[in-house]
């Protein structure tokens, strides 16, 4: 009996080499970087883009902020369907000809189009919210001293928004690496796994396949690599947001 302990222990390992091995878990995995590094890139910008506009005094503001966060309001089922009906060859998009959710190498990029549609406004109140702690005694300064538009926002809004550019960036990637919702009842992960991800992977092998427990040996590595990822970011990169904050609280 205690012979058999180390083999069954060695079965389960098992199954974390085979989802390692596997071309279609790899592959999902490179989607949901792929969708981390376009929200870094695309997503965020944007988002703080238009946070500066609702900040800035313009009439009806208020009526873009509304607009800007309405869909992060709507659930991911109901933005999903209603994109899936428009990008139908017959929907309201078939005027371009392209088949968005059909054609293997555009599939994923329509998916990030409409994640970063449901999610940019989240990251807009973030960063509208860190713009509104700015004194504009520092940025009204800079101009008196003869500094231009885009260097107050270079050398005076961009470094004081830096905590909360990397608080959002966090939510975005961790986000990203759990992306399920949307992609599932888009495309189901397809076609051809175009737009798997792990998390549709997971729910693959366990809900349709019925194999839990190399299905659960999948959730137990997305779970490392989330927490892995979270650990070395607040150990290198919000180490000083924190402290500060300690600090704060502490006087």
């Amino acid at each position: 009996m205690e012979r058999a302990r180390p083999a069954g222990r060695l079965r389960r390992l098992d199954n974390f080499k085979r989802a390692l091995q596997d071309d279609v878990f790899r592959g999902a995995l490179k989607h949901n970087a792929i969708i981390i590094a376009l929200s870094l890139v695309l997503q965020l910008p944007f988002a703080l883009g238009a946070a500066m506009l609702v900040n800035a005094r313009l009439k009806g503001r208020a009526l873009l902020r509304l607009l800007f966060f309405a869909p992060f309001v709507l659930s991911e089922v109901i933005t999903a369907v209603v994109f899936n009906l428009m990008l139908q060859p017959d929907g309201l998009l078939s005027a371009f000809d392209v088949d968005w959710l059909g054609s293997t190498s555009i599939v994923l990029y329509t998916c990030f189009v409409v994640i970063s549609w449901k999610y940019f406004g989240f990251h807009m109140i973030i960063y509208l919210a860190g713009l509104q702690q700015i004194p504009h005694e520092l940025e009204e300064a800079a101009k008196i001293d003869g500094a231009r538009s885009w260097e107050v926002f270079r050398y005076v809004t961009l470094p004081l928004l830096g905590p909360t550019i990397r608080i959002s960036a966090f939510l975005s990637i961790i986000g990203g690496l759990q992306v399920f919702d949307l992609v599932w009842v888009m495309t189901g992960g397809g076609p051809v796994n175009a737009s798997n991800t792990m998390a549709i992977y997971v729910i693959d092998w366990g809900f349709k396949r019925f194999q839990f427990g190399y299905a659960s040996a999948v959730a137990v590595l997305m779970l490392v690599i989330s927490l892995v990822f979270s650990l070395l970011y607040q150990r290198f990169v919000l180490r000083r947001d924190i402290e500060g904050a300690l600090t704060t609280m502490g006087t």
